[in-house]
């Protein structure tokens, strides 16, 4: 008999966000894995330090590189570790930081193995609602569409789906903050955009778009706007 996969969403960093399902499967656990920087510590894990229990942890080590190739080495090394510990019967979480099925990482390692073991995912809360929560600003309304929008996108393409949306979020910001701001300004509309960081952690921080140093942007950043300025108007 097989092990079974979980996937546990740990939320955007506050650790009272766990939900109670994924602190009960990482308790019973053997072996818990998540993914970490090559040289750096793993977010994800760092969430629910507090619950660990002297599981056996196996660290992914994903390099942040832009190309691909890296990324999905580390991802197939990973799942024959994993892959070796549930046919040994072992029962395996995976931390997610968020949600794993919202740009999640731990939709690559689902991918290679949910076709030969058990897989269950537990849902977290996302970056999305996190940041939504934390600067006041419902999301949309009625029959407003929706855009979640990577950063790293052309500029012609975030002009295009902008244009095509009532409602936006722009996710990835990193370096592409400056081309993401000149866009909302030639558009008309950095005035109903608002912008948070790290949203749940004690370093959070929610400024207007002028109070923002453009080299001071990090990845864990958002932006979120509505064309009417607020969804319930």
């Amino acid at each position: 008999m097989t092990g079974r996969l979980y996937g546990l969403g740990v939320g955007p960093g506050d650790p009272e966000l766990l939900t109670l399902k994924a602190l009960r499967l990482l308790r019973a656990a053997p072996v818990v894995a998540y993914p970490t920087l090559e040289d750096g510590e793993s977010f994800a894990r760092a969430i629910v330090a507090e619950h660990l229990q002297g599981q056996r942890e196996i660290p992914i080590r994903v390099p942040m590189t832009v190309a691909r190739a890296p990324a999905q080495a580390a991802y197939d090394a990973a799942a024959v570790e994993l892959g070796a510990e549930l046919s040994a019967g072992r029962d395996v979480a995976v931390l997610c930081e968020g949600d794993p099925f919202f740009y999640g990482s731990f939709m690559y390692l689902f991918g290679r193995l949910a076709e030969r073991f058990p897989v269950e995912v537990v849902p977290g809360v996302s970056s999305l609602t996190a940041c939504a929560a934390a600067l006041g600003a419902p999301l949309a309304a009625r029959n407003d569409i929706l855009a979640v929008l990577p950063a790293p996108l052309p500029e012609e393409e975030l002009e295009r789906r902008l244009l095509a949306c009532d409602a936006a979020a722009i996710i990835k910001l990193g370096r592409h903050y400056p081309k993401v701001l000149g866009l909302l300004q030639r558009l008309g509309l950095a005035e109903q955009a608002r912008y948070v960081e790290r949203a749940t952690l004690p370093q959070q921080r929610i400024l207007p778009l002028d109070a923002l140093p453009e080299e001071a942007v990090p990845y864990f950043s958002m932006i979120l706007l509505h064309r009417r300025g607020e969804a319930w108007r």
